[in-house]
C-alpha cells in the first residue's frame, strides 16, 4: 500500500502530484461538480408586468431604445384596455340590504344573469348573509362582507336579518352565508366565526374556492380572451382615468363546487344543518 510522504498536500493540482498520480502513488482528483447554471433572465414582459400604466408611460418616456419604447406602449395600452374591460364588468360594489320577499329575484334570479360578453354563461356570484346585530363574530363578518363587496365588485353581495329571513333562525347559526351562482347553492356556511375568529383572507379564500368571486385575468400583450377582439385604446388615455387605482390583483378563482356546509355533516339534532339547507 503506498503511503503520501509528509508535507505532500495530495488534494493540490500541482505537475508534482499529477507525477504521482501517474503512477499511482496519489489517489485520481475527485471531478469537479458542474456549475449550476444561472437562471433564464427575465423576460421584458416580467419587467413591466408590476407597472401601473402611469408608470408604464414614464418608463416608456425615459426608454432610450426606439423598439422598447414601442413595447412598453404597446404593454401600456393592453394593460388600460385590460382594466377598461374589468372595470364594466364591476356592476355592485356594495352590501345591498334586502327583505325576505326580494329573496328569490335577488339572489336566486340574480345569479342566473350572465355578464355581457360571456359566452361561457356562468351568471353572477351572489353571496347572502344572514346576520344578527350584537352578535360579536356576525358583526365583525359583516364587516368582512362590506370589505369583500368593494374588493369585488362583479359579484353581488346581500344581507338580511337572519330571523327575518328564516323563521326562529337559532342566533347559534348566526351568522350565515349561502352562496348562489348559475341559481343553484355552491355553498352555504353556519355560524361563521363562532368556533374562531376569522379573518377576511379566509372567508375571501372559501368564496373564491366555491366560485362566489371572479378575478381580473392579467395577460400578456397581443393575448385576447377567447371570443373577445383585441381592441385598441387610446395610447394617450389621460392620468385621471387610469383604472389601475381602482383594479386590485389577485389569485385566480375557480368554480368548483364545494359541499354546502363546510362546517361538517348535519348533527342529528333539533338545530340541525339540513334544517336551514333552501333555495327560496
Amino acid at each position: 500500500m503506498s503511503t503520501v510522504a509528509p508535507g505532500i498536500n495530495a488534494n493540490e493540482d500541482t505537475e508534482f502530484n499529477d507525477a504521482l498520480r501517474k503512477h499511482g502513488i496519489l489517489p485520481p482528483l475527485e471531478p469537479t461538480p458542474p456549475s449550476p447554471s444561472p437562471p433564464p433572465s427575465p423576460t421584458l414582459d416580467d419587467l413591466l408586468d408590476d407597472f401601473t400604466p402611469v408608470e408604464l408611460q414614464e418608463l416608456g418616456e425615459d426608454a432610450h431604445d426606439d423598439e422598447a419604447e414601442r413595447v412598453i406602449a404597446e404593454y401600456r395600452r393592453q394593460r388600460i384596455a385590460e382594466m377598461q374591460k374589468d372595470l364594466k364588468k364591476a356592476r355592485f360594489g356594495r352590501v345591498y340590504p334586502i327583505g325576505r320577499e326580494d329573496y328569490t329575484r335577488e339572489v336566486t334570479e340574480a345569479s342566473l344573469i350572465n355578464e355581457d360578453g360571456d359566452t361561457k354563461e356562468l351568471g353572477t356570484g351572489v353571496v347572502c348573509l344572514l346576520y344578527k346585530d350584537g352578535i360579536p363574530h356576525s358583526d365583525r363578518t359583516f364587516d368582512h362582507i362590506r370589505a369583500l363587496a368593494t374588493r369585488h365588485p362583479r359579484t353581488k353581495f346581500v344581507s338580511i336579518v337572519g330571523d327575518k329571513c328564516i323563521p326562529n333562525l337559532p342566533d347559534t347559526r348566526i351568522p350565515m352565508i349561502i352562496v348562489y351562482r348559475k341559481g343553484d347553492i355552491r355553498n352555504q356556511v353556519v355560524a361563521w366565526g363562532a368556533d374562531q375568529e376569522r379573518r377576511i383572507e379566509e372567508l375571501e379564500a372559501l368564496l373564491m374556492v366555491c366560485g362566489a368571486v371572479d378575478l381580473p385575468e392579467r395577460r400578456r400583450p397581443g393575448e385576447a380572451r377567447d371570443g373577445e377582439d383585441d381592441d385598441n385604446s387610446d395610447d394617450d388615455m389621460d392620468d385621471d382615468d387610469d383604472p389601475s387605482s381602482r383594479m386590485r390583483s389577485a389569485a385566480t378563482a375557480t368554480n368548483a363546487r364545494s359541499t354546502k356546509n363546510v362546517r361538517g355533516p348535519a348533527k342529528k339534532t333539533d338545530e340541525s344543518d339540513s334544517d336551514f339547507e333552501f333555495d327560496m
